[in-house]
This record gives C-alpha cells, structure tokens and sequence, in this order.
C-alpha cells in the first residue's frame, strides 16, 4: 500500500512545522501551553481551591499553588475514579493508567482524560514518528511492513462509574487512530492480555512470519520477546528473520547496558535506536538523532514544565526553574501541570540538560533511587554507566541489577552490594567487580573519595542471582509485565533481601 505510506508521510511532514516551532520558540510554546492549562481548567474543584481564574502570571502560580507528592492529589484521584466529573481535570475521566511504582509496593493511579491522551501520549509518538521520517526520508516504516506492539492490560474499575484503569501503553492501544492499527502486529486483543507469558509466545508465534520493520518497549522485556522469536525461527539472527527492520524505540531504563544485546540480535549498522520519554503520566521527550546525547523535551504538548535543583527539593517552597531558566549539568528533579490534572507534580525522575537550545535532557535517575548512606550520593546514571563501560570491557551481558548499602557493624565497614543477574557472565567474577568499582570512582568523586584507601567504604560485593531471578520476583510482587520495572539503587536492603529470598525458595 505504496499509497497509503505516502499519504501518511504527508501527515506527517505537515507536523513538522509545528514541532519545529516549538523547538525554536520555547518560551513562547511553554507559555501557550501554561495560560491554556490554567484557562480549561479554572472551573474544576482545584482550580476554584487555588483561585485558576485569578492567575495571570507563572510567577503568581508558583506562588500560590503547592508542590505536590502523589499522596497529597490522591483524594482527588480517588474522588474521579468513582466517577466524580471536574475534580483536576474539565468533565469525567474515564481512564486512569496504573504507573508500575518501583520505588512503592502500592501501584500509582494517574488520570489519562481524552485531551491528555490526544494531545500529549498520542501527539508525543506522533511527533517522535514525524521526527523519523524528516531525518530519514527513505524510511519504509509503513511500506507493507509491520510494527510489533506490547501493550499491557485495561480493565474496568468502577462498574457503575464506567471508569477503566491500565498500563499507559494500553490505553493508547485502545485510542489508536485507526491507519496505525492497519500497520500493527499482533491484533489489539493479543496486545491487550493480561498474562505476560502467554502474550509474548502468541506474539513471537505471530510476528516470525512478519515483516517487521520497527517496535517499542523496555528493553528487558522486548529482549524475551526478541529471543523467543529468533528461536522460533531458527535462523542465527534476527536480522535473517526481519530484513527490512531499522528502528528500535526504548525507554523506562538506561538502554547502555543493553545495547550490545541488541546488537548481536540485530547485527550490522542498519538498525537505529532512538530513546524516549513516555510515562505514565505523559509524552515528555524524544531522541531527534542518534548522535544527541540527550533527547528533545516536548514543549507543546500539553505540559507545563519546573525544574527543581536537587539542593531545593526538600524545601517546603523549592525555588522551581521554567525552561527559559535552566542550566546543562545541573541535577533537576521533574515537576510537572499537564492537562491530566497533575498541578505542580513532583513525577519522580530527575534529569540534565544537556544542551538548553535546542532543550535536550537525559534522565539521571529518580527522586528516591539512590544511595547515599555514607555521603557517596551515587546516582541511577553513575551505576547504570559504570555498569555498562564494565560489561563492554569484560564482554558481558546483563539482564537484570540492583543495588543496596552494606550498613556498618562490628564485622563489616560500609559499602555496597550488586545484585546482578547476566544473560553473559563475564569470565572473571573477580575482576568484574575491581572493574567495576573503580569505573564507578572514575563518574562519581563523592565514592571515589569515600573509597579511598578503604577507610569509609569497602570495595563493592558483587552477588549473582541465576537467570529469571528478578522476573521471578516481580511475579510474586503481582508486576510482571512490560511496564513493570525493578528498582535500580536504594538506601534500604528491601529490595535486594526480597529478591535473595525468592531465589532460594
């Protein structure tokens, strides 16, 4: 259908002005989206509570409306999936996307209302695709060719409000204009159930026999996926299996550590790989080219963006920064008002800019994934690196990681425990860990000088767990799926003791 992918890139190109208006006005784009937000939604419960009709300033804004946690919007969450109309949001929200919670046993609920869903997690693909095609003319993303999809899971909450909650992936699924899911295997409703085992064999059954040129997802879960299929097809790698396939969008997890994976899947350099930023509470960014170090923020999409340096954070009025203010190389914690309803959200995730025209961050972890019980501040960037240059130089594979403090005792000094599972194990276990340890020193000062001459912290212990550890663990935790993801760094040994637990049984 030659027509059909040449009507499509014609879309396409169409929303290229747009995206390109708002990588090159930003302040402007941010100030359109803000005094929007504030007008929809002066007539909802919150927007009378913090006087919406008033506001005529960000600055008056800030002023006036809190940082809020999601404990602190969660009565008025919880107010909407019962059905109640114009709580955060304009009118009744249907749909509600359960975030996979890493760093919370309890899953988080995030409204999705039809204008966020249309204009930030659909708008937000659509221009990571428009972007595509403008730096590759010649792709043939839609020429007769398929894109494998992994959705989650939507089911009904509320019988009588008619309210629905589910991964993000799946709600958009479901909201997909009707020429992409000409170009989508398998069908919806295998892309929709709810057992991760049985989807992924139905789809590795399904997609062999495709021309699959593209697909999406976290890479620890596309990975199972990718293997099942290449052994379906018993053929020495997947690009005998899909000749025409060249892009691979990640995210949820630094791609680094597993890029080698890929690339033995998939070997040869005709493949791209592109990161981006898709949560459950929106589209936020996008990698325009390979040789960006970061990925462009969405600036037109329906949210309103603060950046708080991490020195701020537990202030109870942080000092926020909007995006005509920020810095590279600072540390910023991610806050969020998007049509959603999230007012002034703490998301979770901090990032770096690491250019400020065009806006370009990299996420550097999370708000409460790090370790720094003995003043180390190790961060999701500094391991997830440090991991990835000691993989590359020992040439091995890693499915799975985490890590948890060693706390001092009378038989220990401080330190920090790896927890890894390895689709390769390197040969030298030993070496492995010196590796990584010192390439760890080398990103972070704080732990090299808390390492020094072993007087604060010990050399690291590496502890590895048998293959299918971690996915085992997330099953008896109810997570197992493609959203789900196992919490990288933390100052407790829950986590990490869980884990081992689940191991021996």
């Amino acid at each position: 259908m030659k027509w059909l992918n040449a009507v499509i890139k014609t879309g396409f190109n169409l929303n290229l002005r747009k995206v390109q208006h708002a990588v090159e006005q930003p302040e402007a784009t941010q100030q359109q989206v803000f005094e929007q937000l504030i007008r929809q939604a002066s007539k909802t419960e919150f927007g009378k509570q913090y006087d919406f009709a008033s506001i005529t300033s960000m600055d008056r804004f800030r002023e006036r409306v809190p940082v809020h946690t999601y404990e602190d919007i969660k009565p008025y969450i919880q107010q909407m999936m019962q059905g109640t109309p114009n709580i955060l949001s304009p009118g009744k929200v249907d749909y509600f996307s359960r975030s996979s919670g890493t760093t919370n046993n309890k899953s988080k609920y995030i409204p999705v209302p039809y204008e966020n869903l249309k204009h930030c997690h659909l708008k937000g693909a659509h221009d990571a695709v428009t972007i595509w095609f403008h730096n590759y003319p010649k792709s043939k993303l839609f020429d007769a060719s398929r894109a494998i999809i992994m959705g989650g899971e939507v089911r009904i909450f509320d019988e009588k409000a008619k309210t629905f909650m589910g991964d993000v992936s799946a709600i958009m699924l479901k909201h997909l204009p009707f020429y992409a899911v000409h170009f989508l295997t398998p069908n919806i409703p295998t892309a929709l159930l709810p057992d991760w085992e049985e989807k992924i064999e139905r789809i590795a059954k399904v997609a062999v026999h495709e021309n699959i040129s593209n697909l999406s997802g976290v890479p620890t879960w596309t990975l199972v996926l990718l293997r099942r299929i290449l052994e379906l097809s018993k053929k020495d790698n997947l690009s005998e299996v899909f000749p025409n396939f060249e892009l691979y969008a990640h995210g949820g997890v630094d791609f680094a550590p597993y890029r080698s994976q890929f690339e033995a899947l998939f070997p040869g350099n005709k493949v791209q790989y592109r990161n981006t930023y898709n949560a459950s509470e929106g589209f936020f960014a996008t990698q325009f080219s390979e040789k960006d170090k970061g990925m462009q923020v969405l600036l037109g999409n329906g949210v309103f963006y603060e950046f708080v340096p991490m020195s701020e954070l537990h202030k109870k009025h942080p000092k926020t920064y909007t995006i005509g203010e920020v810095q590279t190389g600072v540390n910023y914690a991610l806050l969020i008002s998007t049509s959603a309803g999230l007012w002034r959200y703490l998301i979770g995730d901090t990032v770096q800019f690491t250019s400020t025209f065009p806006h370009q961050i990299q996420i550097t972890g999370r708000t409460k994934q790090f370790i720094n019980v003995f003043g180390e501040e190790v961060m999701v960037w500094n391991a997830e690196k440090a991991l990835a240059n000691t993989c590359q130089q020992m040439q091995a594979q890693i499915a799975e990681y985490t890590v948890a403090p060693i706390f001092l005792s009378n038989q220990n000094k401080g330190g920090h425990e790896w927890l890894i599972e390895f689709q390769e194990a390197p040969r030298n276990l030993s070496q492995f860990k010196q590796l990584l340890d010192q390439n760890l020193q080398r990103l972070n000062s704080d732990y090299e000088a808390k390492r020094y001459k072993n007087i604060a912290l010990q050399e690291l212990e590496l502890n590895v767990v048998p293959q299918g550890s971690f996915h085992k663990w997330l099953r008896s935790k109810g997570k197992y799926g493609g959203q789900n993801k196992v919490p990288r760094l933390s100052n407790e040994r829950q986590y990490l003791e869980e884990i081992l637990a689940s191991v021996s049984k």
